[in-house]
């Protein structure tokens, strides 16, 4: 897949069947327009094209406001796009000027004079343009002027899935694990830097690593402990990991900590890609480090027992 991120420098394309979207978490709803386009475009002999913008638009358009939660950062959302086999990945840098721009400017500016698209293919609710003013049924009433074929994903295939961005979010922060992977089509992941921490976990048997989110608008999930898969160096070692603000250690700032079971050696510094599998329990305060000790052996077995 070709990232392209400079409207003024992109390539001619051949028959370029085009879709629009944020993407965010690319989940089993929007895995169905890439199909579609894919498909199209193999079809026709053309090359399946994702327009698509970074920042997210709420970031900019509501840049205070901090309860805004992504399920994928920009590079995991290209690295989950490229699994699809689409061949263009153009992104536009989403900026306050960007979203004054009128649908008709839009429409004729990038899709028609520089992506020179071929045909498009939009979900049933799509809407674009300043204040949400174009959708399906204005491109729809216009297509004779815009020279492209236009297809609509019906509102009876997109509501037969049930899925949303809002629904996923909504289960990560409930701990409900198997509503988001089922709606994902997969595990929901993230990817964190280790970086030092108090190393507590390495007198009581149970290292561990301390991850930090360089985006902070990624989702992070509920607080507690979980199954999770930990992958460093394109080995994936199974893992327990905690979220919380470990209150048996009077911790003042929430902490994102994995244990690798098998692993040894120094993570400082490395990048970590975490799936999580199991909600397996609240974060507790112990009265003392020795219960602490005993419940991370049981949460050890209980992550034993999932991957076995």
């Amino acid at each position: 897949m070709k990232i392209h991120k400079d409207l003024a420098q992109l390539p001619t394309m051949l028959h370029p069947v085009v879709t629009i979207g944020t993407f965010d978490g690319v989940h089993l709803g929007h895995q169905k327009i890439l199909y579609r386009i894919r498909q199209i475009a193999q079809e026709s002999g053309g090359e399946s094209v994702l327009l698509t913008f970074w920042p997210h638009p709420r970031m900019v358009l509501k840049p205070n406001d901090h309860q805004i939660k992504l399920l994928s950062t920009q590079a995991e959302k290209q690295d989950l796009i490229a699994q699809f086999g689409i061949d263009h990945l153009v992104s536009i840098p989403f900026t306050k000027s960007f979203a004054a721009t009128s649908s008709e400017e839009f429409i004729q500016d990038i899709l028609i004079k520089k992506l020179r698209t071929s045909k498009l293919v939009i979900g049933y609710d799509h809407r674009f343009g300043k204040g949400r003013e174009g959708g399906f049924d204005y491109l729809q009433s216009n297509q004779h002027r815009f020279g492209f074929e236009l297809e609509e994903i019906p509102r009876a295939d997109i509501d037969q899935i049930g899925i949303s961005s809002t629904k996923i979010r909504q289960a990560l922060e409930a701990g409900d694990l198997e509503t988001a992977s089922n709606f994902l089509g997969r595990p929901y992941g993230l990817t964190g830097r280790v970086v030092k921490g108090n190393q507590l976990g390495r007198k009581i048997g149970f290292p561990t690593a301390n991850l930090h989110v360089d985006e902070e608008h990624k989702l992070i999930p509920k607080d507690g402990a979980y199954v999770v898969s930990a992958k460093y160096r394109d080995k994936q070692y199974p893992a327990m990991l905690n979220i919380g603000n470990r209150p048996t250690l009077q911790g003042a700032n929430k902490t994102v900590e994995a244990h690798l079971i098998g692993f040894e050696g120094d993570l400082y510094g490395e990048q970590l890609e975490i799936r999580f599998h199991r909600y397996l329990r609240e974060e507790q305060k112990f009265d003392n480090l020795e219960q602490l000790t005993s419940q991370l052996r049981n949460d050890k077995q209980a992550v034993m027992h999932f991957f076995r």
